[in-house]
Parts: C-alpha cells; sequence; structure tokens
C-alpha cells in the first residue's frame, strides 16, 4: 500500500492529491491513508500534508525500500522477491537462511548496512547504513557444482558493466571477484554454495559496493586501499538507480550463462579485466604462486606463466596484482 500510495503522489507531482481521491483510487479508507503517509514520513518521505487538498511529495529518502525497487526493474528472475531490512549481520547469512526455508531462485536480500560483511578469506567488510549497496542474490542453477565459479564471473561483467554505463568509471575486473578504479577496491563478490555431488542446491551471490562513502569514516586501513563511487564520480549516486542497473545486467547475463552462452560473457570479462597480462601473487590454500596471469581458460580458471616458465591453473585464491 505504502508503494502504491508513493506511485500515485509521484504521478502526481508536484500538484497535491486530495485523501478521498487516493482512498477511492485504491479502494481503502481516509484513516488507512492517513496513516500510511504517516509511516512514510517516519521512512523519510518529506509530504506535504493540506487539510482541504491533500497530499504532495517533496522529497523521497536515499533508502532501498521494495515498492522504489521493483518500480524501477526490468529484468525476468533476479529480483521477483525482495527482502528488506535496515540492519543484518550479514546479507549472506540471512540469505542462505532464506535458501535453506525454500526461497526461489531470483530472491534478493538488500540491507542499509551490515554489522558483520564480510569478503573472502575471512576478512571483514565496511558496511556502513545508507553508505554503499550491501546485496545478496540467492540462484539455482541447473548445472553440475564444477560449474559454479563461472557464476562469479558472469556477476562481475555485470557488476563492471553497470558501474562503467551508469557512472562513467572505468571500473576494471580482477580475477576473480573484485571490481577496481585506479588499483583501489570498489566493490566485491563473495559467492558461495550449497551442492551435493552431482547438483546443486543453490548459489548465494554477495555484492558490496561503495558508493557514497564517507571518507573520513573509512575503517583503519581501507583508505590506501578503497575507494568509492562518489569520489570517482565527482558526484553523488543514486544507490537505488546503480542497484537497478546491477540487477537487470546481472538478470540478462545470468540467462544467458544458463543458455549455454558462457563465452561471450567470458569475452566480456577479458574485456574489462585488470589482471591478464599482469605479474601477480596468488595465495590459496595450496600455496603462494607468482608469475603472469596471460589468460583465463573456458571453465574461468586463471592461467598462470610462472618464473620457470611453467603453466599454472589457479581455480581459486587470492590474488595481488604487482
Amino acid at each position: 500500500m505504502k508503494g502504491q500510495i508513493v506511485s500515485l503522489l509521484k504521478k502526481r507531482c508536484p500538484e497535491y492529491v486530495s485523501g478521498e481521491e487516493i482512498s477511492q483510487i485504491l479502494g481503502v479508507s481516509r484513516t488507512a491513508i492517513w496513516k500510511h503517509i504517516k509511516k512514510l514520513k517516519e521512512d523519510g518521505y518529506r509530504i506535504e500534508s493540506h487539510s482541504r487538498i491533500g497530499y504532495r511529495l517533496v522529497h523521497v529518502p536515499d533508502r532501498l525500500f521494495t515498492h522504489e525497487l521493483e518500480g524501477l526493474l526490468t529484468g525476468k528472475l533476479i529480483g521477483s522477491y525482495i527482502v528488506y531490512r535496515e540492519t543484518v549481520n550479514s546479507t549472506n547469512d540471512l540469505a542462505k537462511e532464506l535458501a535453506r526455508e525454500g526461497a526461489e531462485s531470483g530472491t534478493v536480500v538488500i540491507a542499509e548496512e551490515q554489522t558483520g560483511g564480510k569478503g573472502r578469506m575471512g576478512r571483514k567488510w565496511h558496511s556502513p547504513e545508507g553508505e554503499g549497496l550491501w546485496f545478496s542474490v540467492i540462484l539455482r542453477p541447473p548445472i553440475s557444482p564444477s560449474e559454479a565459479p563461472k557464476i562469479t564471473l558472469v556477476a562481475a561483467v555485470a557488476l563492471a558493466k553497470a558501474i562503467r554505463e551508469l557512472n562513467g568509471i572505468e571500473a576494471g575486473i580482477k580475477w576473480p571477484n573484485d571490481i577496481l578504479i585506479s588499483g583501489r577496491k570498489l566493490a566485491g563478490i563473495l559467492t558461495e554454495m550449497s551442492a551435493e555431488i552431482d547438483r546443486v542446491n543453490y548459489v548465494i551471490v554477495g555484492i558490496g559496493v561503495n558508493v557514497n562513502l564517507d571518507s573520513e569514516k573509512l575503517a583503519e586501513g581501507l583508505s590506501e586501499t578503497a575507494t568509492f563511487i562518489e569520489k570517482e564520480s565527482c558526484g553523488q549516486v543514486s544507490r537505488l538507480r546503480l542497484l537497478s542497473g546491477i540487477l537487470d545486467r546481472f538478470d540478462v547475463l545470468y540467462e544467458e550463462f544458463i543458455n549455454g552462452h558462457f563465452s561471450s560473457i567470458l569475452s566480456l570479462w577479458k574485456e574489462m579485466s585488470v589482471t591478464i597480462n599482469r605479474w601477480v601473487r596468488v595465495t590459496s590454500i595450496a600455496g603462494v604462486d607468482e608469475g603472469i596471469a596471460f589468460d583465463i581458460d573456458a571453465e574461468g580458471a586463471l592461467l598462470l606463466m610462472k618464473k620457470d616458465g611453467s603453466m599454472k591453473r589457479v581455480l581459486s585464491g587470492d590474488v595481488t596484482l604487482r
């Protein structure tokens, strides 16, 4: 109901709409309309009220409300169901809980703040309230577990494309899951999976994007290695517009992937890569390797040419660019 009221006020903005007209259009009492308007004001909407002429929308808050996002999405699957929270420990943790309970593929879990956001290798992800995008996507792909790492690359291409096209920033992809600009981390992806020997139960794609951060409040040690879109684009960014853009692009690319067209996505990944043809250091549970990252193969594995001339295929690891 709140979404319907906001939509109606937006369409008529900057005009006033009477409470009687709203109640007739939406089929509820004027008292119910008044209660919803009151709640919208508590949510940060500025709505002018006059007893004789009605309500007028003056300001929409920078919040990722479900009713705001649903009106922007155009995808077929991703975002078909949205779970919104003000604060969570981790959107990935909540998404896994929902997936175990049967949440449908395409469900998106969004939070304004994470108190225990995490990245790869158990690192903490700085997730302040209202300053970035912290969300997870639940997917149930009809693929074998060995193909699941490709989904991280699909998500990375969608993320980089959205940032480039909507914000004019030449975002680059660092294998396997980071988005960089000028060598600093702008966004990251954490993919987690539940699977059996021959089938995937679900994949959780967690994404964190630094959007309008307060640089003075960046966690200790991050100011030299991290950046944010507002800083790089020299202006505050609409988080809602960026989120819808990421989800829509992910939806299109994920459908291509499921339909067997990963090669075209891989080509896009390579075009935006900041890893290929660079000297890298790869840290994994198997140890540390160094060499030239000269390509990634059809399965998404990093191909490394080592100092001794030997080639190594790396399936996972933490990459440092040299």
